[in-house]
């Protein structure tokens, strides 16, 4: 997961949900580097067991990475969006722009993706019909910004039992 201070909440309860969805979560590590790394959002919560999920929302076998060179590629694309901004979609596009055509579909249900709405004026979007294995945030809104202003969405409410930072914060009652 890639993360700054403004999503450490965030991968906090993407954290929580796959070990409490996890049949075994004692056989899930979380590690900085591993032999194949599973790219997972911030902004996800997992509702089923991780080891099913064999293409992912990103998974890098790290071998054909490194031998790639394909870190100093994505920093490239990193040093010119910092100079001008020509991608607003997040930090997927430097991994898309690198890897081009090397990339497979996932199951729709690994990555049922645009719950923080449009990238707009951020409304609300709803579930996508069939299973559901991953529920990605991918979007403007994120639900703990939304909760916490009391103007939630729907959905944001799936997030909020996964949410260790507010459940740790004194509330009116207390």
């Amino acid at each position: 997961m890639t993360l700054d201070a403004n999503y450490l909440r965030g991968t906090m309860a993407a954290v929580l949900s796959i070990l409490q969805h996890t049949s075994c979560p004692e056989s899930v590590t979380f590690h900085f580097l591993v032999r194949r790394v599973i790219y997972l959002d911030s902004d996800i919560i997992v509702v089923d067991d991780i080891r099913h999920l064999c293409t992912g929302v990103m998974v890098m076998d790290v071998e054909k990475w490194r031998s790639g060179a394909y870190t100093n590629m994505v920093e490239d694309w990193m040093a010119v969006q910092k100079q001008k901004r020509i991608y607003h979609l997040g930090s997927l596009p430097p991994f898309l722009l690198v890897l081009a055509g090397n990339i497979k579909a996932v199951d729709h249900r690994w990555n049922q993706h645009g719950l923080g709405g449009d990238n707009i004026e951020g409304k609300c979007r709803s579930l996508h019909p069939g299973p559901i294995s991953l529920l990605h945030w991918s979007g403007k809104g994120k639900p703990w910004l939304r909760l916490d202003s009391r103007k939630p969405c729907a959905v944001d409410y799936l997030w909020a039992p996964y949410d260790l930072y507010r459940s740790s914060l004194p509330t009116l009652e207390e």
